[in-house]
């Protein structure tokens, strides 16, 4: 059994897209043994996503069905058909937790609802990741990442002014989704310990953006003022800001009073010594004079001679990476943060680490993503018993698939 937190931890994984495979992939990174099933025929939708892109997929395999599947085993079985029902219901006595991010209302139809298979497993998990929830006057809309960032009110506040809103760079709707939905997981198999019964968890990626917003709503509620983008700038904070240097973009964030002096000595300009900048609301009054002036300072060094020196100075501030620049931080690569995935049919590709790290169960590996339906068969017998030759029926009557499993060299 592997050297983690979560080891001998059983997930079905029903997931396509970004947000439940993200959910399954940060579990399965956790220590879950995670069975992806997938519908026979060409399998889950992300597979043929960059499938024929040559810059961003390996052996067929996109960047996105890559990335988010490792550690995942592949089952292919139809849950359309009553057989194949029958054969998951099998998977589901056996397992922990069932993670889909259907749209509302499906799991219903296709009977691999809670309360089904709740009759099978009674201490089964199972948690549903929808834009907006199980309930509601209008939970059954269609949603996707940038419509939830749109609703939630995130984009609203992200850019550089009024009207020009932007969703911000990661699809944090989504993977937004997905953490929660680990979280709720998490603390659904602990209430399980004491309960001895599993439960339902219903996760609304619109409900995380709204949580998402912590302060920025409460101050709304206080004030009754809407908020607009201010670009990088902070409406409390000055300076805090990113501001050119004679090559790359850097932030320097001035928090409070004690930064302010040892900026001073770095920056050596004269008409910012006046006294009364030396608390944060003066300084925020002349928000537009200080940061004009930090600004000409900046552009006559480079990023890295600055960097050197406010760092000496231990002024908070950091180089505005671009993804070349960020995955090679020596910091990023000290905590494993970006790693080696091997492809099953050979070769290997980086892809960003797992960033929850253990003082114990600190062991991190990580499994090739699944060639479709590889697994059919050994997850069967290892976790059921059902025997190769009952999986080799369903494979003729077309409910299962099997595929040989895939052989690969570390």
């Amino acid at each position: 059994m592997p050297n983690k937190p979560m080891a001998g931890t059983r997930l079905i994984d029903l997931t396509h897209m970004l947000s439940g495979p993200y959910a399954a992939m940060i579990l399965a990174d956790l220590g879950c043994d995670t069975v992806k099933v997938e519908p026979p025929g060409r399998g889950e939708a992300t597979r043929r996503l960059l499938e024929d892109d040559p810059q961003h997929s390996l052996h067929g395999m996109g960047a996105y069905f890559f990335t988010l599947n490792r550690n995942k085993r592949s089952v292919a079985i139809d849950l359309k058909s009553e057989a194949g029902r029958g054969l998951f219901y099998e998977l589901v006595r056996h397992a922990d937790v069932v993670l889909d991010n259907f749209s509302a209302g499906v799991t219903k139809r296709l009977g691999v609802d809670h309360d089904t298979l709740a009759v099978h497993n009674p201490r089964i998990v199972t948690c549903t990741i929808t834009g907006f929830g199980e309930d509601g006057p209008r939970y059954r809309r269609p949603a996707f990442d940038q419509i939830v960032q749109g609703l939630g009110g995130g984009m609203s506040i992200t850019g550089s002014g009024p009207h020009e809103q932007l969703r911000a760079g990661i699809p944090i709707g989504d993977l937004g989704g997905g953490m929660f939905a680990v979280m709720g997981i998490q603390a659904a198999l602990l209430a399980r310990q004491r309960s001895g019964v599993g439960q339902h968890v219903d996760i609304a990626m619109l409900d995380v953006q709204i949580s998402l917003l912590n302060y920025m709503a409460t101050m709304y509620a206080m004030s009754g003022e809407t908020p607009h983008p201010i670009g990088n700038g902070h409406f409390v904070h000055t300076p805090y800001n990113t501001f050119a240097t004679a090559d790359d973009t850097i932030v320097i964030a001035v928090i409070g009073d004690s930064f302010w002096p040892p900026l001073l000595e770095v920056l050596d300009i004269e008409g910012l010594r006046d006294p009364r900048f030396a608390t944060a609301p003066e300084r925020l009054r002349e928000k537009a004079q200080i940061e004009g002036a930090i600004q000409e300072r900046l552009a006559t060094r480079s990023a890295s001679e600055w960097l050197a020196a406010l760092e000496a100075a231990r002024v908070p501030c950091a180089r505005v990476n671009n993804l070349a620049q960020a995955l090679s931080d020596p910091q990023i690569r000290h905590r494993n943060m970006f790693v080696h995935l091997n492809h099953p049919l050979g070769g290997t590709a980086q892809v960003p680490g797992n960033p929850i790290k253990f003082s114990v169960d600190d062991e991190e590996s990580y499994s090739p993503p699944p060639l479709l339906a590889a697994h059919t068969g050994a997850v069967f017998e290892q976790w059921t018993g059902v025997p190769p030759a009952q999986v080799a029926e369903g494979v003729a009557a077309g409910f299962l698939q099997q595929a040989p499993e895939a052989t690969w060299s570390a």
